[in-house]
């Protein structure tokens, strides 16, 4: 273990993979704001930290499943002439979820909420209900992550510390990207519309389509840096209405 804090070619390792997980943490950070936005405000924070713990935790039992996950590739059966094995099946689930998700937010978005009817759901049920399904979504997201980081860094212990820093510094910049999210409502259709592509290349996926997640990430950040851009523009022309 000393060894490795000598290492230069381990820390090379460490910092390599916690910057890898960072970048994948993208769209995790955003499903869990437009989840944790629905509970009431005295509960988010703890459903942001219980999320994100809980799938640190899913994402470090996934290392230690290397075992199951070599056999999540294995072909199940055929559908057309196409082999699907659990990950496939897994990958597809989490894209149809993924797209159910952000296409009932961004309806809600537009239309409003539906009015509740009947009795109401306890506030404690809900932030474990948000919080369970941040960790399902993420064992979606870290499937490819966790073979990418198998063959990047052979030691366990670089890939736990690596994933251990890339989450806390996820919990550590969380908030201020979902109050950023939760301000602007072009951002967050645009948020929902990023999760309703990578929704879509995970069906891809699932079926051997893959889609560079570069792209997406792209995709995103030009349409984001455009947004701003007009958000300056609209605040621009306030203080001149303002001030005539």
């Amino acid at each position: 273990m000393l060894s490795l804090l000598t290492d230069p070619s381990a820390w090379l390792s460490f910092v390599t993979l916690a910057l890898l997980e960072i970048v994948l943490g993208v769209d995790n950070i955003i499903f869990l704001a437009i989840l944790v936005s629905r509970l009431p405000l005295d509960r988010q924070h703890a459903a942001r930290l219980g999320g994100l713990a809980l799938a640190m935790l899913t994402r470090i039992a996934l290392l230690f499943s290397i075992t199951w996950l070599i056999a999540a590739k294995e072909p199940l059966f055929a559908v057309v002439g196409r082999e699907m094995s659990l990950r496939d099946l897994v990958l597809l689930a989490g894209g149809l979820f993924l797209l159910a998700k952000s296409v009932g937010e961004i309806h809600t978005s537009v239309e409003g909420p539906k009015p509740k009817a009947g009795r109401k759901v306890r506030t404690s049920g809900k932030v474990w209900a948000v919080i369970l399904q941040i960790a399902v979504i993420d064992i979606v997201f870290s499937l490819d992550s966790v073979f990418t980081a198998i063959g990047l860094a052979q030691r366990v212990e670089i890939m736990v510390a690596a994933i251990v820093v890339s989450v806390l510094f996820m919990m550590f910049v969380a908030k201020s990207i979902a109050d950023f999210i939760e301000r602007r409502p072009t951002i967050k259709v645009l948020a929902l519309a990023f999760l309703l592509m990578i929704g879509l290349a995970l069906i891809a996926d699932a079926f051997d389509y893959h889609i560079p997640k570069g792209y997406l990430y792209f995709a995103m950040a030009f349409s984001l840096a455009v947004e701003m851009i007009n958000v300056r523009v609209r605040s621009a022309v306030n203080d001149e209405q303002e001030s005539e």
